[in-house]
């Protein structure tokens, strides 16, 4: 069924802002502009905000670039790791180029190794983050933010005030709170819009510079959302998906394709695009401010962290507030830590929450989507 709505139109321009970043970018370092490219959401963009530079996410998620990495890289690594590497080294991603300084962090081996080769033709920041989220772990990640800070008045010749980073640090929480409350939209049953239309504004909202205008702009969609909704313009009733695992994004949304071609819809992304990028604010009122932003990241629920509970609690809360029929992960080839903790993943989906889980296995490549589509078919065609 298509969607009945005022909407696409709106969608298909975030869809765009990716595109169009490419030529925003050079516009904003021809301002004289700072720029900050980035791979994670572990690096707490608030520090960018308060240098007074442009922070943007850089180049991973096409197979493109990766026979250029694989000069280098082995053929056997993470394809997001070949491809970020690929378009840095090959000088085909316009952020990267533009970018006067990469900031890393020790998620993986293979993304720690990669930034050891890169820094040889791009100044690179790697952050120690700690793989545990004790008292211990954030002292060491609050001495990393620290250092980071210091690095970037060294760089660009500022001084970062307390006043500053408490004015970045309420910008980007109402940032979150913006995405999180469109997010929520998807709640409703039926559901209101596509996963893909929603994806495309969480994903393509990234590749807005002027971050104090994504809070209006996003409310403005959830407002337009509900309000058609009451209408009574929403899609047929469909077996309901939650994504988990690995960032998606470029050729990955095949995933979120194959599950909407075939009769699911995907209400929500416990992903690095969705909820484990908003779920948590700041706290603004913290007397230590540089103790609360680690604080924040720090507990991110990726699958580096050890034991991860922050991951399996945000899950389970998403499993039950957005209704889901089924949870389908997405795993990258050679992405040891999303690939070894799937079936902890699946043990508390099917043991804990009663709820259908599957696991996709995929990579930058086209040449599986017949295969993604009939797997994911099965498993939406059994909810």
């Amino acid at each position: 069924m298509k969607l009945i709505t005022e909407l696409p139109e709106v969608f298909e321009e975030f869809a765009e802002a990716r595109r169009n970043a490419f030529v925003n970018v050079k516009n904003i370092k021809d301002r004289g502009i700072p720029v900050i490219g980035s791979y994670c959401t572990y690096f707490p963009t608030e520090l960018a905000l308060a240098a007074g530079a442009a922070s943007v996410g850089l180049c991973s998620t096409s197979g493109e670039t990766i026979p250029d990495a694989e000069k280098d890289l082995p053929a056997n690594l993470c394809p997001l790791i070949k491809s970020s590497y690929g378009f840095a080294k090959s000088d085909k991603c316009p952020f990267f180029y533009f970018s006067d300084v990469v900031v890393g962090e020790t998620t993986c081996d293979g993304k720690k190794k990669m930034y050891e080769y890169m820094s040889e033709f791009k100044d690179v920041f790697v952050m120690e983050l700690p793989n545990t989220q004790t008292d211990r772990a954030l002292d060491l990640y609050t001495s990393e933010v620290m250092r980071l800070k210091e690095y970037l008045e060294n760089k660009f010749d500022v001084e970062i005030t307390e006043e500053d980073i408490r004015k970045a640090v309420k910008l980007e929480n109402e940032i979150r709170t913006a995405k999180e409350n469109l997010a929520n939209v998807m709640k409703h049953d039926p559901a209101p819009v596509t996963g893909m239309d929603m994806f495309k504004v969480l994903y393509g909202s990234g590749f807005k510079f002027d971050r104090a205008l994504i809070p209006a702009e996003l409310d403005e969609i959830t407002a337009r959302i509900e309000s058609e909704y009451a209408e009574g313009k929403r899609l047929d009733k469909r077996p309901r998906i939650i994504i988990t695992g690995c960032p998606i994004g470029g050729v990955t949304e095949k995933v979120i394709q194959a599950v909407e071609n075939n009769g699911g819809v995907v209400v929500g992304y416990e992903n690095c695009v969705g909820a484990k990028q908003f779920e948590n604010l700041v706290d603004e009122k913290a007397d230590d401010i540089w103790r609360a932003l680690s604080d924040r990241y720090l507990n991110i629920g990726c699958s580096v962290m050890t034991p991860n509970k922050n991951r399996f609690e945000l899950l389970g809360e998403m499993i039950d507030e957005f209704h889901a029929d089924g949870v389908l992960e997405m795993t990258l080839q050679a992405c040891h830590t999303y690939n070894v903790e799937h079936k902890a993943i699946e043990r508390f989906c099917i043991e804990k929450k009663n709820t259908p889980y599957f696991m996709v296995e995929t990579d930058y490549s086209q040449a599986d989507v017949g295969q993604l589509n009939t797997r994911i078919a099965a498993f939406i065609e059994m909810l």
